[in-house]
């Protein structure tokens, strides 16, 4: 799958402070190198149950955890057929996680550096001196330059390529089970994955450190946010809302706008589908800030489309229309007739938003006028700032879900989905039974619901513009 290239990526890291930098030089005056990532590359942070994660599937593969204490880790999610991350510490890319909806598990993929923070004992190989220098070349193990498998290993495992004294030189993925392997002279026993070279330095940091690393860089992306919202308010008579869907993004896009110009409306649209953290935190956002909420129900507008449609999917989300955007529409002509909104939106979320004007107007929504004051804000770039400001972010980004609206989304992963039907069964049991009893009467297979196929491509126009 190609990777989207959705703007440049600054990600760069600093070997004094050992933290993340968006900019060629750190805070502290040294200059940071950059950090090679897979595009889109809209990098966030790894929080304790991200990393809980990670080292449970690396410690069920290889027998140990991968990522030690007190260290920055960064999360990249990569474009694959369900959900992949790429995992930075130390300035390098050290790995991947993959999950596979078939087995309904995570695979573990490991890069050479991996190899510097963990010793395997389950799924390695050990080669000869003489293999050594062409693996390290790129070349596969081959059967004459085994010393030793590992018992564990099957074909199509994961596996480091070890020295006698146990150093790594490699990662691939075995062409031959641990059994097979011990008993033949020849072939391919492992197909080396080829990595670019990376320099890797790791050492234990905080985030206050990388927020004090970037203050500059926040600093005038601030600036230049206000600017923009200072701006357009002198410019427009309308009255002045900010959108706000309980996410980071538009938490960044109000702290902006109080700096900017004071306390504005806030406006919330309740699809019926929202988590409850979601309420808890649009309820803390509000008393911390002293901003008045205007809400409206979007479900039964949705029902009503689930009757026409049935389940939203990928590219049927007719849903966003019926309980977001026609909603919305509705409160701003009964409240103000017409508004500006602040919405937070950011190029790095997707090819449409990354083509998107700053300024611009839903058709389904024609009596708002939207801004996007974060247009060019990368979601780490976010993260520095709202741990800057000891803002008050929805917990659920702490849990492990790195995307926050309506918890049955069809353009969710099928990972983020197991992760809410494990969290949140009754929500899901209710999802379940509505989908379930229209596929029966639309002549779908009794798998179609747990297979994920309710959520796949069935025509239609995608309705991503779906900021309000």
């Amino acid at each position: 799958m190609q990777s989207p290239y959705l703007g440049a990526i600054p990600l760069h890291w600093c070997d004094s402070c050992h933290v993340p930098v968006l900019g060629k030089r750190c805070g502290c005056g040294a200059p940071a190198r950059h950090v090679g990532i897979t595009p889109p590359g809209d990098v966030r942070p790894a929080f304790p149950s991200d990393i809980r994660l990670i080292n449970s599937i690396f410690d069920e593969a290889f027998g140990q955890p991968l990522i030690p204490d007190g260290h920055i880790v960064l999360l990249n999610k990569v474009p694959d057929d369900d959900r992949m991350e790429e995992i930075i510490i130390g300035g390098a890319v050290v790995g991947a996680i993959r999950y596979l909806p078939s087995g309904s598990r995570w695979e573990a993929l490991p890069r050479p550096q991996a190899g510097l923070l963990m010793r395997p004992k389950r799924r390695y190989v050990v080669v000869d001196d003489g293999a050594a220098p062409f693996v390290q070349e790129g070349s596969s193990v081959l059967a004459p330059g085994l010393v030793e498998i590992e018992s564990h290993t099957t074909k199509g495992d994961e596996v480091f390529v070890l020295t006698g004294d146990g150093t790594c030189i490699g990662v691939g993925r075995a062409k031959m089970g641990s059994d097979e392997a011990r008993s033949t002279s020849r072939g391919q026993i492992v197909r080396l994955r080829k990595n670019s070279t990376q320099t890797f330095l790791p050492s234990p940091s905080t985030w206050d450190q990388a927020v004090i690393a970037n203050r500059e860089i926040l600093l005038s992306m601030e600036q230049d946010s206000i600017r923009f919202i200072q701006d357009l308010s002198e410019q427009e008579t309308l009255p002045i809302t900010v959108s706000y869907s309980g996410g980071k993004d538009s938490l960044v896009t109000l702290i902006l706008t109080l700096k900017a110009i004071g306390p504005v409306p806030l406006l919330f649209a309740d699809t019926g589908f929202e988590f409850p953290e979601t309420y808890e935190n649009i309820d803390r956002v509000c008393e911390r800030y002293k901003v008045e909420l205007f809400s409206e129900d979007g479900e039964a507008g949705f029902w009503k489309g689930f009757q026409k449609h049935g389940p939203p999917a990928v590219n049927l989300r007719w849903c966003c229309k019926a309980c977001k955007l026609t909603p919305v529409n509705d409160l701003i002509e009964k409240q103000w007739g017409e508004c500006l909104s602040l919405i937070g939106q950011r190029k790095y979320e997707s090819a449409r938003r990354m083509k998107s004007r700053r300024v611009w107007r839903n058709q389904n929504v024609p009596n708002q006028l939207s801004a996007a004051p974060i247009q060019h804000w990368n979601a780490l770039h976010v993260w520095l700032y709202l741990f800057q400001e000891k803002a008050p972010y929805n917990i659920l980004y702490e849990e492990g879900l790195d995307r926050i609206g309506c918890y049955m989304c069809p353009s969710s992963d099928i990972a983020h989905l197991k992760m809410i039907e494990e969290r949140y069964p009754d929500l899901w049991s209710k999802w379940r039974s509505a989908v379930e009893a229209w596929a029966a009467a639309a002549g779908r297979s009794p798998e179609w619901f747990s297979s994920g196929a309710w959520r796949v491509n069935r025509g239609g126009e995608d309705e991503e513009d779906s900021h309000y």
